[in-house]
């Protein structure tokens, strides 16, 4: 049983973009359907045949390209193997309804843990939480799907508008930050606050070490450091500036 679980297993890989089933990555613009729809949908995809009228060996096959999907969490996984080990019945109640409830438990387990980072914002935060207290496996899917990637752009949106009100933001900041709220998707908040904001910010430092090293009164001592700030990376400019300086004047 296991071998033959292994050889459809290979199989329904190597036949990856006809998946039956296909659980869409958390940052994605598709429109949810229900889990009901999606097994309804996943059966008759390459066969046109209904989940009861499915031989056995469709019904494996069905099941491997689960276990072939990347995105299946523990409990989709472990319930699977448990179909393929069990009866023509149980891979039938499996694919019919065991799917659908196994990835709803994943996918709590997968909120749950957005709920416990700490670097979550209060719309993610609100919306995880109504999700939960909804409990139904389309609600927790929906916010997987879409809900999680748009409540994460109106944190972002919040933090990006709070950088710009920061008096300290520079000239570089302040044109990323502006940049990326006028683009306005969650890929382009997203990508100023992993990496934007980062080296905008490093621009303005190396500007400001730049203006330190013009002032022909700087001690030698200083005028070194600066010369080695100025070269290094993000993060040493930025020492430099709140720390270094300080250092070596006083």
């Amino acid at each position: 049983m296991r071998q033959h679980r292994v050889t459809l297993l290979v199989a329904a890989t190597a036949l990856a973009p006809a998946l039956l089933f296909t659980t869409p990555a958390f940052a994605t613009d598709s429109t949810t359907t229900t889990a009901a729809s999606t097994t309804a949908t996943a059966a008759t995809a390459t066969t046109d045949t209904p989940v009861d009228e499915m031989s056995e060996d469709d019904l494996r096959v069905a099941i491997a390209r689960i276990l072939a999907d990347e995105d299946s969490g523990k409990r989709v996984v472990r319930e699977a193997n448990a179909a393929l080990d069990g009866t023509v019945e149980d891979m039938r109640a499996f694919l019919k309804t065991g799917y659908r409830l196994a990835q709803a438990e994943d996918d709590r387990v997968a909120i749950v843990r957005i709920l416990g980072d700490k670097n979550s914002g209060k719309a993610v935060v609100r919306e995880a939480t109504k999700a939960l207290e909804t409990n139904t496996p389309e609600a927790l899917r929906a916010f997987l799907e879409t809900g999680y990637r748009l409540a994460r752009a109106e944190d972002d949106r919040v933090a990006i508008f709070r950088i710009l009100g920061d008096k300290n933001s520079g000239k570089a900041v302040v044109r990323e930050a502006t940049k990326a709220l006028e683009t306005n998707t969650p890929e382009a908040l997203r990508a100023f606050l992993e990496t934007g904001y980062r080296l905008a910010r490093a621009e303005d430092d190396r500007v400001a070490v730049a203006r330190i090293l013009a002032d022909p009164t700087i001690s030698d001592a200083l005028r070194a450091a600066a010369e080695q700030a100025i070269d290094g990376t993000p993060e040493e400019l930025r020492y430099f500036l709140e720390v270094g300086q300080y250092e070596v004047d006083g």
